[in-house]
């Protein structure tokens, strides 16, 4: 657990650096051994690409440092519950463990709106740990968006 607070925090530095640049707040980091291997945050409107999600961005990184989609033996961490597209990601992506902050009761994926994570007719099953740090990562989204209107 503590080894979980302390790259979920690194996943939150990567959410305040995607606030300070204006998009939504949304973090990640992928671990394997010890090392974090892949870093994300919401690249959506720098990069004018509607899959640049957090998690995605750091698949995408963490795929290249071990030269291989496959991510066996990975823990990603994120600031925020996985949407379906982001979800499915993670379960192609072969990820063991998932560790979220906030639950999203708009479009998550692990069971907030949708169940994609571990739907019974999939064949790979990911490890879920939400709720670590949720009162923090939910208060930045809130203030985030009450700012905006």
């Amino acid at each position: 657990m503590p080894d979980d607070l302390d790259y979920l925090r690194a996943a939150i530095d990567e959410a305040r650096a995607a606030e300070a640049s204006a998009e939504v707040p949304v973090g990640a980091v992928i671990v394997h051994d010890g090392q974090i291997i892949g870093r994300g945050q919401n690249r959506v409107l720098r990069d004018a690409d509607p899959t640049a999600h957090a998690e995605i961005v750091a698949l995408r990184q963490a795929g290249l440092a071990q030269n291989n989609y496959r991510l066996s033996n990975c823990t990603l961490y994120v600031t925020l519950e996985p949407c379906a597209m982001c979800a499915g990601a993670i379960l192609h992506a072969r990820i063991d463990r998932l560790v979220y902050a906030a639950s999203d009761p708009k479009a998550g994926a692990c069971g907030s709106v949708l169940s994609v994570m571990n739907h019974p007719q999939l064949n790979h099953k990911v490890e879920v740990i939400p709720g670590l740090l949720a009162e923090e990562c939910s208060a930045m989204l809130t203030d985030f968006f009450r700012a905006r209107r």
